[in-house]
């Protein structure tokens, strides 16, 4: 790292993914936002494999701004935690900023966030006034934030959705050493802070594009959350088949009794036993779905491929091309 990039404060890291109508807007208020806070500081666009003109106009925008604008260039589509982490690989500032491509999170308000940061705040989380999202949004975000904030032990946030958010830089360390795959990012932080705190930020409706996240990406973010973090379905899993054998055993019961006062009863038990059958390999298939996710992210960390690839990075001294991690 050169001496330029050590006396960088603070980076701004931002995964884009087929955003090619948001991008100019988003760069002229992030430049024009970065310049009111009076600091040494880069933006650092992530190409998530995007199939519009989003890299071009990228690498356009580092070649205007050198040393103001960083573009980083994923091979495919890794996924937005993935191009965070390729963010947060090739970042230099003491504080990060992670912010969305979309402009539903004004760049205007990333002064809020260096704020708490420079007040010694590991992490900053920020929580959004005023939503302006679908009911459905709010409700699967809703989903997401209750989950992780039973999965977290001890402190948590009141908003683990909004991708405007704020790490110190022994915290962004600390996570680029994990190298599992699709982990949570702000919630990973959290185990390795110190000092937390969030605060209020404006929330805009998107403009322009479509939202990546559709019903699909957000039953699977949920059940990563759930799978990845925690064995706590493992333990239910543990619970509902004993549940399920005592169910069992008291249904046997009750229809070899039944079974003694009417000879009849129940198509002679043949009905009954059809239930007790589908239940139980209902059960044991949902079990054996269970087990095969969590031992198939065992294998897929085993195999220890990266999570990204980086193809190149323009507008920094620094170049990482050719990273992977």
């Amino acid at each position: 790292m050169s001496e330029a990039e050590k006396n960088i404060e603070l980076s701004i890291v931002i995964p884009v993914y087929n955003e090619e109508d948001n991008l100019p807007e988003l760069l002229q208020r992030t430049l024009t936002a970065v310049k009111k806070l009076n600091t040494t500081s880069e933006i650092i666009l992530v190409d998530d494999g995007s199939r519009d003109a989003s890299q071009v106009m990228i690498c356009e925008a580092a070649e205007k701004n050198p040393g103001q604008v960083v573009a980083v260039v994923l091979s495919s589509n890794f996924g937005q935690h993935a191009a965070v982490t390729a963010g947060l690989e090739v970042s230099s500032g003491k504080y990060i900023v992670t912010m969305d491509a979309d402009l539903q999170n004004p760049p205007e308000e990333i002064h809020k966030i260096l704020a708490k940061l420079r007040e010694g705040f590991d992490v900053v989380g920020s929580i959004r006034e005023n939503r302006q999202d679908t009911f459905f949004r709010k409700f699967a975000s809703k989903c997401v934030n209750r989950m992780v904030r039973k999965l977290c032990n001890g402190r948590t946030m009141q908003d683990y959705g909004c991708m405007l958010r704020g790490y110190s830089r022994p915290v962004i360390n600390a996570i680029l050493r994990c190298h599992e795959h699709g982990k949570f990012i702000p919630m990973l932080a959290m185990s390795f802070a110190r000092n937390v705190c969030e605060v209020e930020v404006k929330h805009a409706e998107r403009t322009a594009g479509v939202s990546k996240y559709n019903l699909w990406k957000l039953i699977a973010l949920q059940y990563d959350l759930l799978t990845g973090t925690s064995i706590f379905p493992l333990r239910m899993l543990t619970v509902c088949g004993f549940l399920v054998a005592a169910f069992g055993v008291i249904f046997g019961i009750v229809i070899f009794i039944m079974s003694q006062i009417d000879k009849h009863w129940g198509a002679d038990g043949v009905f009954a036993l059809f239930s007790i059958q589908f239940v139980l390999t209902g059960g044991v298939l949902a079990a054996l779905g269970l087990l095969g996710e969590y031992i198939g992210k065992i294998h897929i960390n085993t195999r220890a491929r990266p999570q990204y690839f980086i193809e190149y990075v323009q507008g920094k001294k620094h170049n990482n091309a050719g990273e992977n991690k």
